[in-house]
């Protein structure tokens, strides 16, 4: 499409943008398989939970392990730059919104502490569950070793943007391709929101990779660097990328996780039938009244300490993991019983499982007031 004289711009949709168009047959949802896996690691629901402070602790990622889910804790989070960071969190949750920002950042500059890690890693690996965990680019082959030394089951490397080739003239930019060969544990890398971004992330040899700039309902990245790419018509890129890395590879399967944008129930539905194969969610969690945040978000971008590009977002809380997760729900609005409305939505368009789905047909369908 033609934005002026001298600039065209190719029309993309997000997921509130298309709707799923049911076939001729339909099932019981008590049939439809949502399970998914990655590399060795299978889970009852196609959902990772956001490395968020406001979402997922050492408690609340064992819970979300047992309710069939994988968690993430953020490794430069609170959790391992205090022993005990209940009372910040606690505070957090009570600060004005105009001093949300500035109180974040003073209590992120408290340094990481590798030991902190490890204590982490095991307690959450000792209630039996798959543990995953996250650093930045940046951060990654300074702490990697105490993750890989306490014996994480999958290393997240995720920023707003990450690419194959990042570009420094200050410090050794971190080598994906390199790195993730000298590891042994499977590698999810992202976010991404492009073909040829998430190619290059395929190649390095990720089992996974992230699609969108995470945040979702928290992160203002549009505001303050202009970087937006609507996640419906990205989710289909970059599985476009992957069905042709397949070709290219021989075969090699690289999982899709569509990262942030999803607020409820029908979100997620969408994004799998972009060809997602699970997503990446914050904001549902957050509601839950074992969430750390106590109703309130926020994500690594919101404490950054030069250009912050998040805030504090008040949800409130409606319900426990397990009935935001599995129901039952006292809310019509799509926010509870998340896993139940996508069974639904996959017997209704007669798929039983997540591979099927994803060639689901859409539609453009512009949201309603």
């Amino acid at each position: 499409m033609e934005i002026g004289r001298g600039k065209t711009g190719r029309r993309a949709y997000a997921l509130d943008e298309i709707g799923i168009v049911p076939s001729r047959r339909t099932r019981d949802p008590e049939e439809v398989s949502i399970s998914w896996q990655i590399d060795a690691y299978r889970f009852d629901l196609p959902v990772v939970v956001s490395p968020m402070d406001s979402v997922v602790s050492p408690r609340t990622a064992i819970e979300i392990g047992r309710l069939g889910g994988l968690a993430v804790l953020d490794l430069e989070g609170l959790w391992t730059r205090y022993d005990d960071p209940q009372p910040l969190l606690d505070e957090v949750a009570e600060l004005g919104t105009a001093a949300a920002t500035r109180r974040l950042q003073e209590i992120y500059t408290a340094p990481i502490q590798d030991e902190l890690i490890g204590r982490r890693i095991e307690e959450i690996r000792a209630a039996g569950v798959t543990t995953a965990v996250r650093l930045s680019p940046q951060r990654t082959v300074q702490h990697h070793k105490a993750v890989i030394d306490a014996g994480v089951d999958i290393f997240v490397i995720r920023g707003t943007t990450v690419s194959a080739e990042h570009v420094s003239g200050r410090a050794e930019p971190l080598n994906l391709k390199q790195f993730i060969y000298e590891l042994d544990v499977p590698v999810i890398v992202g976010g991404c929101a492009t073909y040829t971004a998430a190619l290059h992330l395929m190649r390095t040899g990720a089992a996974g990779v992230l699609v969108g700039f995470g945040g979702g309902a928290s992160h203002t990245t549009r505001n303050v660097l202009g970087v937006v790419v609507p996640m419906a018509t990205a989710i289909s890129d970059v599985a476009a990328a992957r069905r042709d890395y397949m070709d290219e590879s021989g075969g090699r399967y690289v999982h899709v996780i569509a990262d942030g944008g999803m607020g409820g129930s029908g979100d997620i539905a969408k994004a799998i039938a972009c060809g997602a194969d699970a997503v990446m969610v914050g904001s549902p969690l957050a509601r839950a009244a074992e969430a750390p945040g106590r109703g309130f978000h926020w994500g690594s971008e919101a404490h950054h300490p030069d250009l912050p590009r998040g805030r504090r977002v008040e949800f409130g809380t409606i319900g426990t993991l397990a009935e935001i997760l599995h129901g039952p729900s006292s809310v019509a609005d799509g926010s509870m019983n998340l896993m139940g409305a996508l069974k639904r939505t996959m017997a209704t368009s007669g798929y039983s499982d997540i591979k099927e789905f994803q060639r689901v047909e859409v539609v453009v369908a512009p949201p309603t007031p």
